[in-house]
């Protein structure tokens, strides 16, 4: 079983979360693509979905599924999305697509989140993925210096990217995350910082891993 089907396998292992007339938060990137392919064969049993990304809302519509504003939605039952990393605690290093906001506020806003990976995303200490940090672009230099001197990281302009939401991202590389919600919150305290990818204050409460023997639930 190579990578994809690996990470289709969990996919599957999610649509079995998917209960009659709820609205479903979807999330971005390969895995979730995967979510939304298969969502498409059970789209009668949902009301509608929340897209935490253009790329995503764009791929629902083109199945025929329901996107509505999370703002219309208002409480989700749940929220499916793939991770760059996770911990053992199913806190989450998640932005590899850049739509780490939106991620971030749809999961917030959805009772239960799954998140769908395949093996090779379960880490002990989080890190090796650089943490992406979603910037208003004037602050992008000060930003950049505050990292430096607060977590020792070395933070790297994303070139020639710009989020959903008009800002830049820098990813931080040289990491080692021991403690995940207290770095959440020291980044998120930066003046100019928008939010960062670390789902540690509100982590997962599934993880769903593709491996090559099927499916493996992980639970914190």
């Amino acid at each position: 079983m190579n990578q994809d089907e690996m990470k289709r396998a969990a996919a599957e292992a999610a649509i079995e979360y998917v209960d009659t007339g709820m609205i479903v938060g979807i999330g971005t990137g390969s895995t979730a693509n995967h979510f939304i392919d298969l969502l498409a064969g059970i789209k009668g049993k949902v009301d509608a979905t929340v897209a935490s990304s253009e790329a995503s809302a764009e791929r629902l519509r083109g199945h025929g599924i329901r996107v509505l504003d999370l703002n219309e939605a208002g409480e989700l039952s749940l929220y499916v999305d793939g991770a760059d990393e996770s911990n053992k605690y199913l806190h989450l290093i998640k932005g590899g697509g850049g739509a780490l906001t939106r991620e971030k506020i749809v999961a917030a806003a959805s009772k239960k989140f799954v998140c769908i990976a395949d093996e090779s995303k379960l880490v002990d200490i989080l890190g090796d993925f650089p943490l992406p940090v979603e910037v208003i672009p004037m602050a992008r230099s000060y930003v950049a210096r505050e990292i430096l001197k607060r977590t020792g990281g070395t933070p790297v302009l994303r070139e020639g990217f710009t989020t959903d939401n008009g800002n830049v991202i820098l990813d931080i590389r040289d990491l080692q995350i021991m403690e995940p919600v207290k770095l959440e919150n020291e980044l998120n305290s930066i003046v100019g910082v928008v939010t960062n990818g670390l789902f540690a204050a509100r982590p997962a409460d599934v993880l769903i891993l593709g491996t090559p023997e099927g499916a493996k639930t992980i639970l914190p």
